[in-house]
C-alpha cells in the first residue's frame, strides 16, 4: 500500500504546501480531497464548465504521483464515466501536460485546471475514445447529445446548487414576462405598478378636491354667483318694461 514513505521529504513539503494553497483557495470548479498519509493519489471534483456537455455535473478524477515526481509528471484517470475524445473508456487523461510538455515546475494547480480546460475544449486530433474524437468532428451536435447523456446518467451532482431557488427565480422571471406582454412594450412591473398607484391617488385626490370646492371654495362659489345674478339682471328689464308701459297707460288717460 502507497503511503508518504513512498516519496522523499522534500517533495511531501512541496506537495503539503501546495495542498494547503489548494484547500484555502480552490480553483474554480475544483474542489481537492487527499489522505494525510499518502500524498501520492489526489482526488478532485470537476465540475463540468457551464456552456458545455458537461454542464450540471461533478466529475471525480484522481492523479497518481510516482517517487521521482516533480521530475516525472503524474497519471491521471477519471473515475466518473464520460463522454470525451482525450478521456478512454477506462478513465485514462490524455492531455500534453501529463506528457510531452511536462515541466517539473508546474504545480498541481496547473494540472487540475489543464484538465478542466480539457472539458471545455477537447482536442479530438489526439484522441483516446476514437468514437468521442470522430463524432466531434464530424457532428458536434450527436457528440454533445451522447456526452450530455454521459452527464446526466453518471455524473455526480452539484451540491450548492438550490433546486428550489432555481424554480422561484424562473417562476418570477415568468411573471415578469407574463406582465410585460400584458402591459405593453418593454413595461417594467414595478414601474408600471407605481406609476398606475400614482395616477389612481391623484385621480382620488383631484375628485376629494373638487368636492370640497363644490361646498367651500369661494371661487367655486362666486363662479355660481353670476349665474343667480344673470337671472335677476334678466327680469330687471322685463319689470322696466312692464313699468313704461303702464306710464304711457296713464298718459292716455
Amino acid at each position: 500500500m502507497a503511503t508518504n514513505e513512498n516519496l522523499p521529504p522534500n517533495v511531501i513539503r512541496q506537495l503539503a504546501k501546495e495542498l494547503k494553497n489548494l484547500d484555502d483557495s480552490p480553483p474554480e470548479g475544483i474542489k481537492v480531497s487527499v489522505n494525510d498519509d499518502d500524498f501520492t493519489t489526489i482526488f478532485a471534483d470537476i465540475e463540468g464548465p457551464a456552456g458545455t456537455p458537461y454542464e450540471n455535473g461533478v466529475f471525480r478524477m484522481k492523479l497518481l504521483l510516482s517517487r521521482d515526481f516533480p521530475h516525472s509528471p503524474p497519471k491521471g484517470f477519471f473515475l466518473t464515466k464520460i463522454f470525451h475524445p482525450n478521456i478512454a473508456t477506462s478513465g485514462e487523461i490524455c492531455v500534453n501536460t501529463l506528457k510531452k510538455d511536462w515541466n517539473p515546475g508546474l504545480g498541481l494547480r496547473h494540472v487540475l485546471l489543464v484538465v478542466r480546460c480539457l472539458l471545455i475544449e477537447p482536442f479530438p486530433e489526439s484522441a483516446l475514445n476514437e468514437q468521442a474524437g470522430k463524432m466531434l468532428l464530424e457532428n458536434y451536435e450527436e457528440y454533445a447529445r451522447h456526452a450530455r447523456l454521459y452527464t446526466g446518467i453518471h455524473a455526480l451532482k452539484p451540491k450548492n446548487k438550490s433546486k428550489s431557488g432555481a424554480i422561484s427565480e424562473s417562476t418570477t422571471a415568468l411573471n415578469v414576462g407574463q406582465s410585460n406582454t400584458v402591459l405593453g412594450e418593454n413595461t417594467p412591473l414595478a414601474s408600471t405598478a407605481i406609476s398606475t398607484s400614482a395616477a389612481a391617488a391623484k385621480a382620488l385626490g383631484k375628485k376629494s378636491q373638487d368636492q370640497n370646492a363644490a361646498t367651500s371654495d369661494p371661487v367655486v362659489g362666486a363662479s355660481i354667483a353670476p349665474k343667480k345674478d344673470a337671472a335677476h339682471a334678466a327680469k330687471v328689464p322685463v319689470d322696466k318694461k312692464k313699468l313704461d308701459a303702464r306710464k304711457k297707460s296713464l298718459k292716455r288717460l
